[in-house]
C-alpha cells in the first residue's frame, strides 16, 4: 500500500509579476517555482525590493501574476471570478498585512470575526472563534476596544488573530512582528509554528534570522527570483551568508 505525503496547499508555477510596460517595466517576480505543503512553515527572506511582498500578494490572490499560475489546494486562482476568489480567501487564506488593514469602526473582536460572518457563520459562533484567536495572540482583554484605543503592537496582534481565526489552510504573514517587542514577537512565532504543526501551510516574510529559525525551510529571493532555499537551522545567518544576502 502506497503512503501519500502531505497535501500540497500552495503552488506557484513559473510565476512572474511585472509592473508597468516598455522601458519603465519593473519585474517584481521572475519565473518563481514554489510549493508549500500542509503542516509546512516556510520563511521568505531577501533584501528590500527583492519581491517578498509581491510574492505574498500573488500567493494569496490579492494580485494577479503576469505569467505563470497559482494554485491554492489545487484550485487555479486564474480561473476564479472575483466573488469566487473572495470566498476562497475568506475560507482558506489568512493574510497578515504590514499595515494591518483593520476596520477602525469595529472592535478587535468584530475585526477578527468579520471574515467568518461574511462567510455566513453565525455572529455568536464567529465571536466565540474570534475570542479564541485573540487569546492565542495574548490580548483577550482587548476584545471590545477600538483601533484608536490600541498601540501599534496591539493592532498588529489583532491583525494576526484575524489571519488565524477559523480553519484557514494557508496563512501568509508579511513581517508580522514588525511593531512588536522581542518577547511578544517570540509569542507570535510560537502561534504560527503551532498552526503549521496543526496542519496549516504557513509562509512568513521576515528580515529577522531568529524568526526564520522557526520555519522548516527558508527561501531566499533576490531581484524577484528564488536564488536558494534550504532547511532552516538554529542560526539562519549562516544561510544568509551562503546565499550572499
Amino acid at each position: 500500500m502506497s503512503v501519500q505525503g502531505p497535501q500540497q496547499v500552495l503552488e506557484l508555477a513559473k510565476v512572474g509579476r511585472t509592473f508597468g510596460e516598455g522601458a519603465t517595466a519593473v519585474a517584481a517576480l521572475r519565473d518563481v517555482h514554489l510549493t508549500i505543503s500542509a503542516g509546512e512553515f516556510v520563511a521568505v527572506m531577501g533584501p528590500s525590493g527583492s519581491g517578498k511582498s509581491s510574492l505574498l500578494a500573488v500567493a494569496g490572490g490579492l494580485d494577479r501574476p503576469t505569467s505563470g499560475a497559482v494554485y491554492v489546494e489545487s484550485t487555479p486562482l486564474a480561473g476564479l471570478r472575483l466573488n469566487e476568489l473572495a470566498r476562497l480567501r475568506r475560507r482558506a487564506v489568512g493574510y497578515v498585512f504590514q499595515d494591518f488593514n483593520l476596520v477602525p469602526t469595529l472592535t478587535a473582536a468584530e475585526n477578527v470575526a468579520l471574515p467568518l460572518e461574511l462567510d455566513g457563520i453565525s455572529a455568536r459562533k464567529a465571536h466565540r472563534q474570534a475570542a479564541d484567536a485573540l487569546r492565542q495572540v495574548g490580548i483577550p482583554e482587548l476584545a471590545d476596544r477600538f483601533m484608536d484605543q490600541m498601540s501599534g503592537g496591539q493592532q498588529q496582534r489583532v491583525a494576526i488573530a484575524r489571519a488565524i481565526v477559523g480553519k484557514r489552510r494557508l496563512i501568509l504573514a508579511d513581517e508580522p512582528t514588525g511593531a512588536l517587542d522581542s518577547t511578544t514577537g517570540q509569542g507570535i512565532m510560537e502561534v504560527l509554528r503551532a498552526r503549521a504543526d496543526a496542519g496549516a501551510a504557513v509562509m512568513l516574510v521576515t528580515h529577522e534570522p531568529r524568526h526564520a529559525a522557526w520555519a522548516d525551510r527558508v527561501v531566499f529571493l533576490r531581484d524577484g527570483r528564488i536564488i536558494d532555499q534550504a532547511a532552516a537551522m538554529h542560526d539562519p545567518t549562516m544561510l544568509l551568508t551562503q546565499a550572499g544576502l
